[in-house]
């Protein structure tokens, strides 16, 4: 009984952290940024492909509104930026890409985009972790118009788009 005595005493006697957000210590290895393919997706310099969890952004087949979401990743992840990558309980997508929620120090990247107006909430269960602080993030960027809310970038939401349900948008190809 002393030793649990004594043992609790130590642990309580440690230093704080003081973190802002709980540890997520990762077996994966650190990613510097390579090649942003869009506004969603990037490659690692070590060739992991990777897919941002929990947003969309318009495709680059959709003109301009891609080109923009493509851009604001590119200005948020600059070529040789080492970035941290979180997982959730999925770990890829059907195309193999790693999915992952993206740090850069305490700048959750995946919120960023959608707060600044670049992406839109796109939850696929089961990965639901900052759910709702996306969704946050979108309700704030679309009242604020921010990004491509106020250019009218999301008239066709990139899953339409992707389902040819939008008419006059530049359809992918079949």
């Amino acid at each position: 009984m002393p030793r649990l005595t004594l043992a609790l005493l130590a642990a309580l006697a440690l230093p704080s952290c003081g973190s802002a957000r709980p540890s997520t210590a990762s077996d994966e290895p650190p990613c510097v940024v390579g090649r942003i393919s869009d506004g969603d997706s990037f490659h690692c310099a070590d060739q992991r492909r990777v897919r941002l969890i929990g947003i969309d952004t318009p495709e680059l087949g959709q003109g301009e509104p891609g080109r923009q979401a493509q851009e604001a990743l590119r200005r948020l992840l600059p070529k040789g930026t080492t970035i941290r990558l979180e997982r959730d309980a999925a770990p890829r997508d059907q195309y193999r890409r790693e999915l992952a929620y993206v740090w850069v120090g305490s700048r959750l990247i995946n919120e960023v985009m959608v707060r600044e107006g670049w992406a839109v909430l796109y939850t696929l269960p089961p990965n639901v972790k900052y759910a709702d602080r996306l969704e946050e993030a979108q309700r704030k960027a679309r009242a604020a118009r921010a990004g491509l809310w106020k250019t009218g970038g999301f008239a066709c939401s990139p899953s339409a788009w992707r389902k040819r349900k939008c008419a006059d948008a530049g359809q992918p190809p079949r």
